[in-house]
Order: structure tokens, then sequence, then C-alpha cells
């Protein structure tokens, strides 16, 4: 049984964005199990958070050659190479916080420096085992001469073939079983590169601000600009296997599928990830059984309703945005008919923060019962708080969100941190203590 991993202590790096060429300092933090892979915008009010899955993945024409993710108001660009280094060594639950929207590019244009770093801070087994998502059929896309195909296969594979008309790079082949070690030694140290042609024309589009020599592969028409030579005969389409690689990430857990591409790039991998996301629902929900209909990957009141045992006019959640065993996020839409608006206050209608609290707890309780096999028996008490703190009132027309992390869960006594959040502005905090009782 393969365990999940995560690193033992926080590290950064410092660089500069490729395409803005603003600085970024990019910080990763260990995370719990099941916790997955989630971003975080350390410059934005309420750190906005940006969990790695199919939801939050675009691409955006006018701002291509990098991969993007958007929740909300928070986004972050060019966040490939990051996610093929997780993801190249096998790296399961990980918080990685940015001071800015774009991506510091590792030093040298390749994942080595992020390998490097992240083994720096101890990479580490966990006590639960990682959950393969496996395909049962083959499953295609086909889009303007590109191709991409993904089959059943008991580890993961990737094989990639460009095509460029370039006599430098030209058509390029290549075909590897990723695991951490030949990710590390054939496919992390392969650069990026840009055609001298594309140059120019990336530029007057306000890209590759940040890009240069040291960090990037230049290539004229039957020459290298760089004076360090290729450090692979096929450096290439090593390094397409590393993006495809950082894209992959986006299905949201470790894949268990031979790929195959032909001339695909970054739209290409987004719009396959999403099929593969829907191909492989079906072994997630095997893997961690759901309360939710298969595949769902967002609770409505229905599906609440079937959990949680509060009804009108004390369920105060309206719908669960995303969901792991330790890690949950709902939101409770505040509207001007709220019962309590006529007496507190009248003519300056204010959200008491003790509903404010249950609102949180009731996002908590949710996750909490989706961990037992009956919640129909269960019901969640809670019996404590500690650290409560209200920032801002909560007025009609604000759409509370709730993250709350699990911190400890002893027997039936349950610990979480929780936020609240109107926008990116957090509005109020507090730890809560739960127990699980029989009904």
């Amino acid at each position: 049984m393969t365990k999940q991993r995560t690193i033992e202590r926080s590290v950064s790096y410092k660089g500069l964005g490729l395409h803005s060429g603003k600085p970024c300092t990019v910080t990763f933090h260990p995370e719990p199990v099941n916790a997955g892979i989630s971003f975080v915008r350390g410059d934005l009010p309420g750190k906005g958070l940006i969990p790695v899955n199919p939801q939050t993945a675009k691409y955006d024409p006018s701002r291509g050659r990098r991969t993007i993710l958007s929740n909300g108001q928070a986004e972050v660009h060019t966040v490939e190479h990051i996610l093929g280094a997780i993801h190249g060594l096998g790296i399961d639950n990980l918080r990685v916080e940015l001071d800015a929207e774009e991506a510091a590019e590792p030093s040298d244009g390749s994942a080595l420096p992020i390998v490097q770093l992240l083994k720096s801070g101890g990479l580490r087994e966990q006590n639960a085992p990682r959950r393969y998502l496996r395909l049962t059929a083959p499953i295609t896309l086909e889009d303007n001469g590109v191709q991409l195909l993904a089959v059943p296969h008991d580890g993961l594979r990737i094989t990639f073939t460009i095509d460029y008309p370039n006599r430098v790079v030209g058509t390029q082949s290549a075909s590897y079983e990723v695991d951490p070690e030949t990710f590390e030694r054939e496919i992390a140290p392969a650069r990026t590169f840009v055609l001298m042609s594309d140059v120019k024309e990336l530029q007057r589009a306000g890209m590759i601000k940040g890009g240069s020599l040291a960090n990037a592969v230049v290539v004229e028409e039957d020459k290298l600009m760089n004076d360090e030579p290729l450090r692979f005969p096929d450096e290439f389409v090593r390094h397409k296997i590393l993006d495809l690689l950082g894209d992959l990430c986006l299905v949201g857990g470790p894949l268990r599928a031979h790929i195959v591409a032909f001339r695909s790039g970054h739209e290409s991998h987004v719009k396959f990830v999403r099929k593969l996301f829907e191909a492989t629902a079906s072994s997630v929900a095997a893997a961690r059984p759901t309360l939710a209909p298969s595949g769902e990957r967002i609770w409505n009141i229905d599906a609440i309703e079937r959990i949680m045992p509060h009804r009108y006019p004390m369920l105060m959640v309206d719908r669960i945005l995303g969901l792991t065993d330790d890690r949950v996020i709902g939101i409770k839409n505040v509207t001007a008919n709220e019962a309590f608006f006529a007496g507190h206050f009248p003519g300056h209608p204010v959200m008491p923060a003790v509903l404010i609290i249950e609102a949180m707890a009731q996002v908590g309780g949710f996750m909490l019962l989706n961990r037992v096999e009956d919640p129909d028996s269960k019901l969640v008490y809670f019996i404590g708080i500690n650290n409560a703190k209200f920032r801002r009132p909560v007025i009609p027309g604000d759409q509370l969100r709730f993250e709350l992390t699990l911190l400890k869960l002893k027997g039936r006594i349950c610990k979480m941190r929780g936020e609240a959040f109107v926008g990116e502005n957090l509005v109020a905090e507090a730890e809560l203590l739960s127990s699980l009782i029989d009904r």
C-alpha cells in the first residue's frame, strides 16, 4: 500500500514571474492527509484559497503559454512547473502560498530547483493510503491537430511527441514510466524553451517580461542562443512532458493511466483533464465513499438535507463547495428575508455573531457527518468555542463563505479551525469543539 506524502517543514524561494516580470515569493507548507494540493494568495485579504482541481483550472488565450487557476477573485498564474514538481515527486498534500498573482519562475527554467527545495523540506509519508484515479476505458481528445489519449495502465506512463517547423527542435518523441526517481533524473532538469521567431510576438502581447537566457532555452532557426548546451538531446520533448505532468495534477489526485500526447499544450491539457476527471469520478467515489451523488463536487441543498438534521429556520448552509476528510468549504447566502433581521436591528439589519458561528459549525458538522457510514443515526453537538473574533458586520446581500479545517479528532470529540469570509474579507474566525453522538 502506497501512503500519502507531504513535507516536514515549510520551504520557500523567490524570483520573478516569467510573463509579468514581477517579484514573487513561493512558500510550500505541509498539509494533513486528504487535504490535497491548494494555492493561497498571501497578498490578498483573507488569503483566497484555490484548490487544485478541474473546476479552478482555466485557459485564457489572451494570457497564453501558462496554466491559470482561479477561485472567485483569487488567481494564480504560471504554476505548471510547481505542479509538475509536486506531481513528479508523488506529493499528495501541500499548500502553496504566493505573494503575487504569477508564481516565480525557477532560476533555470526547469523544475529541478523546485524538486531540490521540496526535498530539502523533508518528504514525509503520512498515515493514510493514496487514492488513485483509475480509468476503465480509453479517453481521447482531438483538437486542431492536437491528439491526447489516456488508456488504463497499472502506473503512470507519459508518451509525448512534438513536431515543430524548426530544424533544431524538429520532431521528438519520448516515453517514461513516471516515478519520483525517474522524474528527478530524466524530466525535472528539462528547461522551458521558446523559438526566437515567437519572442517579439510574445513581447508585443506583454508576456515574457521575466524571461531571459538564464531561465529559458531560446532557439533560432539553426542554433541555440544560450551558451549552455542542451542538457539532453531531446530536452524539448522532456520539458513538454514536465508541463503535461503539471497539468495532469489538475485532475485532483494521483492518476493511473498511460497518457499519449501529440503536439498538445496547456489549453488542450485543461480540456483533457476535465474529461479525465469525469471518467474517473466513479473511482474517486469508490476510493472515498461520499454521501453526495457520485461524481458531484458541489453539494446543493438537497444533498445537504440528506446529511444534516437541521431544517428551516435553523438550516444555515446553502451549498458545500469543497470537501475532503479534513477540510470543507460552504456558503450561506444572507438575504433580507432572514427572520432575525426583524429584531436585530430594526432599521439597521446585522446578522447576530452567534448565528455566524452557528452557520460555521453546521458547515463543519457536514464534514464530520460525511466521515460516518450512517449519518442519519448521528448528531453533531456544538460543545465549545475558543478564540472567536468578529471583524466586520454581516448584512443583507452578503454571501458568507466558511472554510474549516479539522485540527484534531479523538474518539467522538472534534476540534476545527473555522474562518468566515465575505468576498475576500475575513469577517469572523474561531476554533470550534464538537461532539458526535448517537441520536
